[in-house]
């Protein structure tokens, strides 16, 4: 199981985190991501390989005030 956001998901391990992104809707710009605390390049999301019980962290930059 994978936990995306703190939710439980039915990803299936072994997801690129790029589909991760893509599964919960995540833009593509304004974005960090970090798996069992440790932030992964945007570089990396392509390729990156999410392991059976990773906890995924997406977070979204906010502009105002």
């Amino acid at each position: 199981m994978i936990v995306v956001n703190g939710r439980d998901t039915d990803l299936s391990p072994g997801i690129t985190l790029r589909g991760v992104l893509d599964s919960v809707g995540a833009p593509g710009r304004g974005v960090a991501v970090a798996v069992d605390a440790e932030v992964v390049p945007r570089g990396e999301w392509d390729v990156f390989r999410v392991p059976d019980g990773a906890r995924v962290e997406i977070l979204t930059a906010v502009q105002g005030g």
